[in-house]
């Protein structure tokens, strides 16, 4: 889904449409890798691990 360079012979044919909504999903997940907590996973439950993402990605995407 990544384009290719100008300066290809052969040209790729990519979706621009899955390739900018890729490019949000990735901005999203670098935005939440902010958080330590959440990078590093200290939690050993899911429960408290998916918590904790839930609640980075509230403070992330609210401010």
């Amino acid at each position: 889904m990544i384009p290719g360079r100008r300066n290809r012979k052969r040209t790729i044919r990519y979706d621009e449409q899955r390739y900018r909504s890729r490019h949000l999903i990735e901005n999203a997940f670098c935005r939440l890798k902010d958080f330590r907590r959440v990078h590093t996973r200290y939690d050993k439950l899911a429960a408290n691990c998916f918590s904790a993402v839930a609640l980075a990605t509230a403070v992330a995407f609210w401010l």
